[in-house]
């Protein structure tokens, strides 16, 4: 399995271009859709039973040289931080794919071929180490997600097409600024020009520091446009308002996670004495966005918006906990990271099924659903405690750690963030439950409603499935955190290294 990254990437690309060629047989498109999706998941599980979790370097290297003249190299690895990444993006296709099955249907061979191929790219995201392949699939994830929401969005779609494609076009082009920038100046130190990220980040820490900040920026700004959050974050609720179904779970679940990634893996690594300089700012944006996401969200009377603003808030979780930079925040970020992924996906699932049945998202339009649709009712109300962060479910384990390890941080030493994160809990246990309260409990005061039909096996298979992996990281996650530990100790310890030897120079 020396290519086993490569096939990550390229399985569900290559065999997805022949649903191109399948004419209209609608069932058998979504057939083989499922079964590559869920073929690329068992490889992924592979992956993940044979990573070394106790190494914490790289694992799996694929290197050739791919653009000789600029040492371009073709580079994959994966590392603990990024083995979660990858199982998360692997486990959420086919399920999306399961859960709407029967919501696509105009351009359905194009549909899921774009699904397949914005698949690949994720996986190239989280993969690739170097800074060009980085940047290239982070570009091509662009073009499956613009035809997503252009060609079967909502009645405001090339609204939010052209909000999200300007705002992440944005953050790219200063993303590509400060590759080549530092490229080239590093070419003295290194002897030659190159994107390799592995070579730039062991000698990017000790660039003059009025550069290094500007090449932070570049890439923070680019990075925090993606999660979203505050004042970036306006592109994101029309975006998942008019997506379809499917490209709202993907958004919310892994689409999000390359921008907490991104900082993770480049802000944090190249630049880690910039980072511990303004991680207040990073930690104090991410709290803003949790009270602010929080309060918006309570105000909203439309259910799919109302999730979409409960992203910003619990995204600002997990930027809190990476500005914090301890063990325990940062592996708490980790895990909210998948967990988000995880809750917020059943969400807009869950949202999808309802419009379904009624098309329409207005919670006005509800109330009393729980007596006609009881399943539907019982499900639902466990990945919103989820979501919320009840003990024993996989929120309260990643909120927890990130509120742990940001009020023992060197780096934040005023509790006030934390302590101002806290109320982001209560506030989600107000708008979901009173969410909750008005769609499902009551009487039905609808006629329409008395007769809508409950969760069909499908699609209690497809929140099943969610379910099962919802309640083992809240029971046992260190399934999970100890695949990542090594990894993130070894990312600390290597700031510190790195901070004590600046000390030192003259």
């Amino acid at each position: 399995m020396n290519n086993i990254l490569s096939i990550l990437i390229f399985a569900p690309i290559v065999l997805g271009i022949p649903i191109l060629f399948f004419g209209k047989n609608e069932k058998l498109i979504k057939i083989y859709s499922l079964v590559i999706s869920s073929g690329v998941f068992g490889l992924s599980l592979y992956l993940f039973s044979i990573y070394n979790a106790a190494n914490p370097d790289y694992q799996f290297i694929e290197r050739f040289q791919w653009v000789k003249d600029f040492n371009i190299f073709y580079q994959l690895g994966v590392d603990g931080i990024s083995i979660l990444m990858v199982m998360l993006t692997a486990f959420i296709f086919p399920v999306t794919i399961l859960g709407v099955w029967n919501s696509v249907t105009t351009r359905v061979k194009e549909f899921y071929f774009l699904l397949l191929l914005l698949m690949g790219a994720l996986f190239g995201v989280f993969l690739s180490l170097d800074l060009i392949l980085f940047y290239m699939f982070w570009e091509l994830i662009l073009i499956p997600m613009y035809f997503i929401i252009g060609f079967w969005g909502g009645k405001n779609k090339f609204y939010a097409n052209l909000k999200f494609f300007l705002y992440t076009m944005f953050g790219s082009l200063l993303m590509l600024v400060a590759i080549i920038w530092i490229s080239q100046y590093l070419t003295p130190q290194l002897g030659k020009f190159t994107t390799d990220y592995l070579a730039l980040k062991t000698v990017s820490p000790y660039i003059p520091e009025a550069i290094q900040v500007w090449l932070f920026v570049f890439f923070a700004i680019s990075f925090v446009i993606k999660v979203p959050m505050f004042p970036f974050h306006t592109w994101l609720p029309d975006a998942h308002t008019e997506a379809p179904t499917a490209g709202s779970i993907i958004l919310a679940a892994v689409l999000l996670k390359m921008g907490t990634y991104g900082i993770l893996r480049f802000s944090m690594e190249m630049f880690p004495l910039i980072f511990m300089k303004y991680a207040w700012l990073l930690a104090l944006l991410g709290v803003i966005g949790i009270i602010y996401g929080a309060l918006v969200c309570i105000a909203q009377k439309d259910i799919k918006k109302l999730v979409a603003y409960s992203s910003v808030s619990h995204m600002g979780f997990i930027l809190l906990g990476i500005a914090a930079m301890t063990v325990e925040s940062i592996q708490g970020g980790i895990i909210q990271m998948v967990n988000h992924g995880l809750s917020t996906g059943a969400l807009f699932m869950f949202v999808g099924f309802l419009y379904d049945r009624r098309h329409t998202r207005e919670i006005a339009d509800y109330g009393g659903i729980l007596k006609t649709m009881p399943i539907y009712g019982s499900l639902f109300l466990v990945i919103v405690l989820s979501s919320i962060g009840l003990p024993g479910l996989n929120g309260f384990i990643g909120e927890f750690m990130i509120l742990i390890g940001s009020f023992n941080s060197p780096l934040l030493n005023n509790h006030t963030y934390t302590i101002a994160a806290t109320t982001g809990v209560v506030l989600s246990a107000v708008y979901l439950l009173w969410m909750y309260q008005r769609v499902l409990l009551g009487p039905i005061t609808k006629e329409e409603n008395k007769t809508i039909p409950d969760l069909n096996f499908r699609e209690i298979f497809a929140s099943s499935l969610l379910l099962i992996f919802i309640v083992w990281i809240g029971v046992y996650p260190n399934t999970f955190l100890s695949k990542s530990e090594a990894s993130v100790n070894k990312l600390i310890q290597n700031a510190q290294t790195i901070k004590t030897n600046l000390i030192k120079l003259p």
